[in-house]
């Protein structure tokens, strides 16, 4: 599967949202950069307001799987891991993809 190109975000444009990328994937929180007009129109937060969106409804169908033991258990791990893998790209000003998830584009 080939992956989706990553648009890419100034220096400036980073530095002055990296906060509000960060939001985007700490669950209700995602609201605040949702409804902020700046944030809303960098490429940056968009990258990641789309990531979290999409990290979060995998969160919750992973909450469900997560009953059937030792294999949902194994799937909620990965999701931790995927999920903090796209928490420190956001914290760290780069636009990665998330792995298996990362080419879902539900905000544009």
């Amino acid at each position: 599967m080939a992956e989706a190109p990553v648009k890419t975000a100034s220096k400036e444009d980073i530095e002055k949202n990296k906060t509000n990328a960060i939001l985007c994937y700490l669950g209700i929180l995602m609201i605040i950069p949702f409804m902020n007009e700046d944030a809303k129109k960098s490429p940056f937060v968009k990258f990641h307001l789309n990531q979290g969106l999409v990290l979060l409804i995998a969160g919750v169908i992973v909450g469900f799987v997560s009953w059937i033991p030792v294999v949902g258990w194994i799937i909620g791990i990965g999701w931790f891991v995927i999920w903090i893998m796209a928490l420190i790209s956001a914290g760290s000003g780069q636009m990665k993809r998330a792995p298996l998830v990362g080419n879902i584009e539900l905000v544009k």
